[in-house]
């Protein structure tokens, strides 16, 4: 059966201290897709209903401890594929949540934050479901105060770095890129100044293929993959 409880802020182990401050590791998982009766793309992230307390049946991050071999890279792809089955496309550590109060036992959350493609969705797992994240219900611990914090890097990075082809198709027409971008910053942008702004950016590779269908067809583009989604600095690489 899946791990469904989202372990981040889960009780201690009985042979750990009292005192002991444990480490854990949660993902705030970003895709697009449209909500029933509504045209636009939203931005949504799944969340797995809590079995156990405290907070027996919140929805919560996915997550885990972080076990005493492994990096915390690791941790966090290893959780997600217990809670969810999902595999993003780009991960990214986002910050450490060590509020005093923040779990009934000590608890340290390393949070990474990632994106995933429409293609990249597997089925449903059981106790998992998606929300809109503008939208999101009350949320076991600090969990709230975390979709916020991700949502605001998203709107961030989203203007410095090719960060949306994290939640595209390798081709795509500027029209659907544009799109991305109203999704995540939550309001419509002016076709014309995004075409110019893109084309000189000098990530984009136009290519010779066609998006056809009831309008005139769409060139497909590429982003230059000689540009990294982000910069991570020089211990991008580290585990």
């Amino acid at each position: 059966m899946t791990r469904t409880a989202s372990q981040t802020t889960a009780p201690a182990a009985a042979a750990a201290p009292a005192d002991a401050i444990r480490v854990a590791v949660s993902t705030v998982i970003f895709t697009l897709r449209r909500l029933p009766g509504s045209d636009a793309m939203q931005v949504v992230l799944p969340l797995v209903r809590r079995t156990r307390d405290p907070h027996e049946g919140h929805w919560a991050l996915p997550g885990g401890w972080l076990d005493v071999a492994e990096g915390l890279d690791a941790a966090a792809s290893r959780t997600l594929a217990e809670t969810t089955g999902l595999a993003p496309s780009y991960l990214e550590q986002l910050y450490a949540f060590g509020g005093v109060h923040r779990s009934p036992t000590r608890v340290v959350s390393i949070v990474y934050w990632a994106l995933l493609r429409a293609d990249e969705i597997t089925d449903s797992v059981e106790n998992v479901q998606w929300f809109d994240a503008a939208a999101l219900p009350e949320l076991a611990f600090d969990h709230n105060e975390i979709v916020g914090y991700a949502l605001w890097r998203l709107r961030n990075k989203v203007g410095y770095s090719r960060i949306a082809h994290g939640l595209l198709a390798d081709e795509f027409t500027l029209a659907e890129l544009r799109e991305v971008y109203e999704a995540i910053l939550g309001r419509r942008l002016d076709p014309a100044n995004f075409r110019r702004q893109v084309e000189n950016s000098g990530t984009l590779i136009p290519t010779d293929r066609f998006r056809t269908g009831s309008h005139r067809p769409a060139r497909l583009y590429r982003y230059n993959q000689d540009v990294e989604l982000a910069d991570r600095g020089p211990l991008g690489t580290r585990d």
